[in-house]
């Protein structure tokens, strides 16, 4: 069972990413799961946006760096810094605009595309589940499309912190599952892990950093 933690310390860093179309929500996700909060003044996230939030997960502490991508073409140019060293990634849509749903494909493309851990996780995410007065992707059909597409799947409602958790969660769950094990499997005759294999690999945000700034300010 994971829980919230707020640690200075960690065993494992993962590096989890939001991606889908502009205005489906993904920012509030993270601010939800990482400060519980929500804001009814959209915007849209110019670039990247960062967040950590720490959880327990079988006794040990994970800690998992979110980027909320923008969704936006126009920044598209920085793909491979949004994706280096991700391990999870949510894709999400709105429930209610069944053309976000439609480009779920092409964000699955291009994460697959651009992504460099061959065990990535991918959760798709249903998100204004509130709105069910206005909902133009049912339930069956986002469920019947992550069967297909071999992703996990949950609705979720930023505004009323609905399943927000559990989706992060269940992904956070399903990547210590298998980092986990890569972990015991790298281990030495005595028994223990090398570092690298512990804390995650290292990621040099500055570095990414500065090219998504380089397309944030220059782009027309």
């Amino acid at each position: 069972m994971a829980s919230y933690k707020l640690v200075d310390d960690f065993d494992y860093l993962f590096k989890v990413v939001l991606i889908g179309d502009s205005g489906v929500g993904k920012s509030n996700l993270l601010s939800r799961f990482t400060k519980n909060e929500f804001s009814l003044d959209y915007r849209s996230t110019i670039g990247v946006e960062f967040g950590t939030r720490s959880l327990n997960i079988d006794g040990k502490i994970v800690k998992t760096q979110l980027w909320d991508t923008a969704g936006q073409e126009r920044y598209r140019a920085v793909t491979g810094a949004y994706y280096r060293g991700a391990v999870g990634a949510l894709v999400v849509y709105d429930v209610t605009q069944h053309s976000t749903f439609v480009n779920v494909e092409k964000w699955l493309k291009e994460l697959r595309e651009n992504a460099t851990d061959r065990n990535l996780v991918v959760m798709l995410i249903g998100n204004k589940s509130d709105l069910g007065h206005l909902v133009a992707v049912s339930t069956e059909v986002g469920t019947s499309f992550a069967k297909k597409e071999s992703l996990y799947f949950m609705e979720t409602s930023a505004l009323e912190s609905t399943n927000v958790d559990n989706a992060f969660a269940e992904i956070l769950t399903r990547i210590y599952s298998i980092v986990s094990k890569k972990t015991v499997e790298a281990a030495g005759d005595d028994g223990t892990a090398s570092a690298l294999h512990i804390k995650g690999e290292k990621i040099n945000i500055k570095d990414d950093l500065s090219a998504v700034k380089k397309v944030g300010c220059c782009s027309t």
